[in-house]
């Protein structure tokens, strides 16, 4: 396993071997030694799986209490893929660190604790797969607006053509969303 460093300290992309034949393919998806060699070691409690359909958006969601990393990767389709650094004592706060991630490409993307999370889902029926490291808490659930123009996200599908749920439609503005401290 490789650690890709992004331009935020913390959120990292994980690159596994991809083992392709006439076949198919196969691929490790999770190997705890592996993670503690590159430097990750992290409780896991929970996998969620999602599927979407093109142009879906979810997100941008976070716990304020209870709060998650998380380990996500594609298994069918692809992604494109966001984590904003809520942090506010953060240097990088406000930014974001985006990544498309594909079936079959190997990567994982790791987002710390502290960061709000989205996709938008660029194929039919993509597959999206996470682990978390602490339970749901929906009680501790936000949600920042996804297009919100402080964060200046490039997001490559059209706010004409995006499918939201009305949760993520009522998402806050990122200058006034409870933010980490």
């Amino acid at each position: 396993m490789q650690r890709i460093e992004t331009c935020i300290p913390g959120v990292v992309i994980l690159q596994s071997p991809v083992f392709r034949d006439s076949r198919g393919y196969f691929q490790e998806t999770y190997n705890r030694h592996a993670m503690l060699e590159v430097g990750i070691d992290a409780d896991w409690k929970q996998d969620n799986l999602s599927v979407s359909q093109t142009n879906v958006v979810r997100g941008l969601h976070y716990q304020i209490d209870q709060s998650q990393a998380k380990l996500v990767r594609v298994v069918h389709g692809a992604v494109f893929d966001v984590a904003v650094d809520i942090r506010r004592s953060s240097p990088t706060f406000g930014r974001h660190v985006s990544v498309e991630l594909k079936a079959g490409d190997g990567q994982a993307f790791l987002i710390p604790v502290g960061f709000a999370h989205g996709f938008v889902a660029l194929e039919p029926d993509t597959t999206f797969l996470y682990k978390v490291d602490q339970y749901y808490a929906p009680q501790a659930e936000r949600t920042i607006l996804w297009n919100d123009p402080d964060l200046s996200i490039p997001w490559p599908v059209r706010v004409k053509d995006a499918i939201i749920s009305a949760k993520d439609l009522r998402g806050e503005p990122f200058k006034t969303a409870e933010v980490f401290s």
